[in-house]
């Protein structure tokens, strides 16, 4: 045990080990709470006073949650002249260990990349407003701290390089490490060019875009053939020769080209929403030219920009496909729509929405801030009213290297560990694939429902037209007695009337070629559904995948194990060759899974997506037609009433007005009796009248009545952590 005045640890609990120091975790001896300890070795005494003295000035300086804090600096009891520095204690290791597991090692996930993005931007911004140049930024010295809630915390440390430096002066010695090293530096440190330059504040934008392209994609952005650290040339060419606008560049093959990329990988976990806010700042300062290299105000606005914004997940029906939407939550919805039209390329005017089974009505003049909270496993439906291209869940197989035929147990053990990360990748695809597959039934059983919902609602339409058609007709064999001898003085109203078979024809047609068989399809619909969604709620191919991984993970650490032994006995050596045979078998069934299981049954769920597209897609422009067409209908019947009603006024008005050809005895009651007679038939046809005005009252005051969710106020949730 090593101690202090206050501290004490043991030379076995070493955190972390570095040209000029070791770091060990440490406990006060008072209060027993976990500190990390620098110890400085003999090579850092060497360097001159002043710059060992360079650390601790700088961490005095600094106080921000995104810092690695500096609670003292003490000396060894047993060395008083041996110096350490104690800090706080990140239990969750490096942003390093966490891209070395392998479940990271294609990236991190969205939320966490968000959270890194925000911690490191933030530290940054506190290390500028104290004019400090870190010149060491790289995910080996960003700690992690895990908080209360499980929520991340990421701090720079290791002040080691750094030191004050104002934007516009400028440093001439080397720090760093080679991968995230600014090309000039690159060029001196590692490359020996015997010339002089002097460097700037610049130097750690590079080495933040180097390792915020890292952490989203899991590798580096500039990858020679045999690795940078073997062809260094090459890699100083990549970087220095860099066209605008592409972030990254891979040579496949020795000597071969440079493929050049301005896109993060399909294999990341990033949406395309923040992969598009991302590239450009990733190209902006990932530059050699300082002149065209952003600044850090720019950076900063950029990321700040970002972290801004509140994310709103969609899931395309009809595309089968998510997006995630970044937008400013002091937006309209109208600016939403535009957003959306930009990724899916549906326009406002065709999308409609549905959250949680139910139709989302969206005020396009609404602040975004009050759409219902989405989240990446709870996103909002949307649907188009038109036919779409299926895109489906875009993906990329991971490459799995070839199993060593010799027995060797460095390679054995360099293969396991590849391809632990490889199965890991595989299980987060059938992860998404199973998800889009309950995203896809469970958006098209409420489209089914909300298309149900409209084949009712024209149903009712249909029923009240055909209760006005037959008023009319009633009326109209009523009138017809009356307007015999004068009905060519109304050459509208005979002509009116011949459309009542025509009406009614179509009335027919749209109850029995139309509705019924929409009713039928949309039974033949539900049940095809309900066949996928019994596969899906039976569907046991992840765990199956999951026990797969956990045995090939225990093959790999057999490896681990054996590597460290170097030279097996023949026993060891016997079980070594049958954990192969078993790793072998593993990776079979693991894939035959992926393949012929859960990809399959995704592939047969797709299928379903374009059956029922464009069923409902044919469905809602049939009702659309029929929509127009009742309202025609309701129009035509409407100025038919009109015509009837002047008619029976006429009627009315002859009978009073036209002499009586009186019986010899009594023609005076004859004549009374017909008046009588035509007052009460008035009556009875302005009572018609008014029945008929009741009826389409009630056609007009008929709506689709759908229940809709409502829009609450909310306050604003943005990308910040």
């Amino acid at each position: 045990m090593t101690s202090t005045a206050n501290y004490l640890w043991s030379q076995e609990d070493i955190l972390g080990q570095g040209a000029t120091a070791n770091v060990y975790k440490a406990r006060n001896k008072k209060t027993g709470e976990l500190v990390a300890v620098k110890v400085f070795n003999l090579v850092s005494y060497n360097r001159p006073y002043e710059v060992q003295m360079r650390e601790f000035e700088v961490l005095q300086l600094l106080n921000h949650v995104n810092i690695v804090k500096l609670f003292a600096v003490e000396e060894i009891i047993s060395n008083p002249k041996q110096k350490i520095l104690v800090m706080e204690y990140c239990s969750g290791g490096s942003l390093l260990n966490m891209l070395e597991q392998p479940e990271h090692a294609f990236g991190l996930p969205e939320s966490e990349f968000l959270i890194v993005l925000h911690c490191v931007a933030h530290g940054m911004n506190h290390l500028r407003e104290n004019s400090v140049v870190h010149r060491d930024i790289k995910p080996g010295n960003i700690m992690r701290q895990v908080g209360e809630d499980g929520r991340s915390v990421y701090k720079l440390a290791d002040f080691g390089a750094a030191r004050e430096l104002e934007d516009d002066e400028k440093f001439v010695s080397i720090y760093g490490t080679e991968e995230y090293l600014h090309p000039h530096m690159y060029e001196r440190a590692v490359l020996r060019s015997p010339q002089q330059k002097a460097y700037g504040v610049s130097v750690d934008l590079w080495s933040i875009g180097v390792t915020i392209y890292h952490m989203a994609t899991g590798s580096l952005p500039f990858r020679p053939f045999g690795g940078p650290r073997k062809n260094k040339q090459m890699m100083h060419k990549i970087t220095t020769e860099k066209p605008a606008g592409t972030i990254a560049g891979v040579q496949k093959e020795e000597d071969g080209p440079i493929e050049w990329r301005d896109k993060l990988p399909l294999s990341c976990q990033l949406s395309e929403g923040l992969k598009t806010q991302l590239v450009p700042v990733l190209a902006n300062i990932l530059l050699a030219d300082d002149e065209k290299c952003w600044k850090f105000p720019q950076f900063f606005s950029a990321t700040n920009d970002i972290l801004n914004r509140i994310t709103i997940y969609i899931f395309s029906l009809q595309q089968a496909t998510t997006y995630s939407i970044y937008i400013q939550f002091h937006n309209t919805v109208s600016i939403f729509f535009e957003d959306v039209q930009a990724q899916t390329g549906i326009e406002p005017a065709a999308q409609q929405y549905l959250f949680q089974g139910h139709p989302l009505i969206l005020d396009p003049s609404m602040k975004v801030v009050n759409i219902p909270h989405t989240s990446s496993d709870k996103p909002m439906i949307l649907i188009s009213r038109r036919l779409e291209r299926i895109i489906g869940y875009p993906f990329e197989e991971p490459e799995s290297p070839p199993m060593p035929g010799k027995f060797d147990v460095v390679a054995d053990f360099v293969f396991t560990k590849t391809i632990v990360k490889v199965i890991h990748q595989y299980l987060r695809i059938a992860y998404s694939l199973q998800e889009y597959r309950q995203f896809i039934l469970q958006g098209f059983n409420s489209y089914i429902e909300q298309t149900s919902s409209e084949v009712i609602d024209v149903t009712h339409r249909i029923s009240k037209v055909k209760m006005k058609l037959h008023s009319s007709i009633s009326t109209e064999k009523t009138l017809h007695v009356f307007t015999q001898t004068f009905a060519h003085e109304f050459p509208d109203f005979i002509d009116s009337k011949k459309k009542f078979p025509l009406i009614e024809a179509e009335l027919q047609q749209m109850c029995g070629r139309g509705i019924r068989e929409f009713q039928n399809i949309l039974q033949y619909l539900r049940v095809t559904l309900s066949k996928h969604s019994e596969t899906l709620a039976n569907d046991k191919s992840i765990q199956k995948m999951e026990v797969l991984l956990s045995q090939i993970v225990d093959v790999h650490f057999q490896y681990f194990r054996d590597r460290q032994t170097r030279k097996l006995g023949y026993n060891d050596e016997q079980i070594h060759k049958f954990e192969k045979l078993n790793l072998s078998s593993y990776l079979k069934k693991f894939k035959s899974l992926f393949k012929d299981d859960c990809f399959q049954k995704y592939l047969d769920v797709l299928n379903t997506t374009d059956t029922c597209s464009r069923a409902l897609y044919d469905m809602q422009t049939h009702l659309d037609k029929f929509r127009d067409t009742l309202l025609q209908r309701i129009q035509d019947l409407k100025a038919h009433e009109i015509l009837q009603n002047k008619v029976l006024e006429r009627v009315v008005h002859r009978a009073v007005q036209q002499p009586v050809k009186a019986e010899v005895v009594d023609g005076k009651k004859k004549e009374e009796h017909m008046i009588l007679k035509m007052t009460r038939l008035k009556s009875e046809m302005e009572a018609v009248a008014w029945e008929l005005q009741k009826n389409n009252n009630m056609i007009e005051s008929l709506s689709v009545v759908t229940p809709t969710m409502p829009v609450e106020k909310k306050n604003p949730q943005t990308n910040r952590p």
